[in-house]
């Protein structure tokens, strides 16, 4: 069972009486939804709709969730999460010196600690280790490689915050957004995309001919741009691309390229949108 310690992610806790009510109304997953050992994607958006924060969220005790983020952006977490709290009976802290380490590929890490959960974006067993964990038996590179190959977008590596709607990184498809649980920030914009069904900016999996260029490297069909490219491992890759303008090349036979590399874009096999039925490839 691989296990890889990762050194870039942080823990913020939040606790007290009104926790779980206080996330409910500015977090976009459904905390009604989360089970006991089970980490859930969600955001904390503008109010525009854009991801400013992307997180896992678990619980962690008797009214205590833990939400785990990247490290570079633990502190404005805190600090947004403390400008929203107001009269909220929470507690609001960032751990320090955690340990976060994830296992995959097996189901033998589910017993391991009370700190383990499982990160429910992936269809095979993968666990989230707070603290406890196994010995460390790979590396963060083999860790995003597997992220990678099953097709779960993370920011930082994959996109900029404050740049992607919830709906471009695949939140809807990971029940990271609770449509039905009531309002939340930036839940008008959000609602509005998925029922007129208007998003067309998705993340792809990417094979090449060879291996990859690096990250940000845009993915051109017939001179358009169509897409940029973003978490790699050889010749495998996550991209977030216009599927509209993706579908017209795929039509068209026209070559999809990433710099100097030929590329072959798919839906992940667990997602449930498609790609469009109607041209829309030249609106802005």
């Amino acid at each position: 069972m691989p296990t890889a310690i990762l050194a870039d992610r942080a823990i913020v806790d939040v606790s007290g009486p009104d926790a779980e009510h206080f996330l409910q109304n500015i977090l976009t997953v459904d905390l009604a939804a989360l089970g006991e050992r089970e980490a859930k994607p969600g955001a904390l958006l503008a109010p525009q709709g854009k991801i400013m924060f992307d997180f896992l969220v678990s619980r962690s005790g008797e009214s205590a969730l833990r939400l785990e983020c990247r490290a570079d952006i633990a502190d404005d977490f805190v600090r947004r999460l403390m400008l929203y709290r107001l009269r909220a009976k929470a507690d609001i802290s960032k751990q320090d010196q955690v340990v976060v380490s994830v296992s995959w590929e097996d189901d033998s890490a589910a017993s391991q600690s009370d700190s383990t959960v499982r990160d429910s974006r992936f269809q095979q067993p993968v666990f989230r280790h707070y603290g406890t964990a196994p010995a460390a038996s790979a590396t963060e590179a083999g860790w995003h490689a597997f992220r990678i190959a099953n097709g779960v977008a993370e920011s930082g590596a994959d996109y900029a915050l404050a740049d992607a709607f919830p709906h471009d990184v695949l939140l809807d498809q990971l029940d990271g957004v609770g449509f039905k649980k009531g309002c939340f920030i930036g839940q008008e914009v959000v609602s509005r995309m998925q029922h007129r069904g208007t998003a067309r900016r998705r993340v792809l999996l990417i094979s090449g001919a060879s291996d990859l260029p690096e990250p940000g490297t845009d993915l051109v069909a017939s001179g358009k741009v169509v897409g940029t490219l973003g978490s790699v491992s050889g010749k495998t890759g996550l991209a977030i691309a216009r599927i509209d303008r993706v579908k017209a090349a795929l039509d068209a036979g026209a070559v999809i390229a990433a710099g100097d590399v030929t590329v072959t874009p798919a839906i992940p096999d667990w997602a449930r949108f498609t790609y469009p039925e109607v041209a829309g490839a030249e609106d802005a």
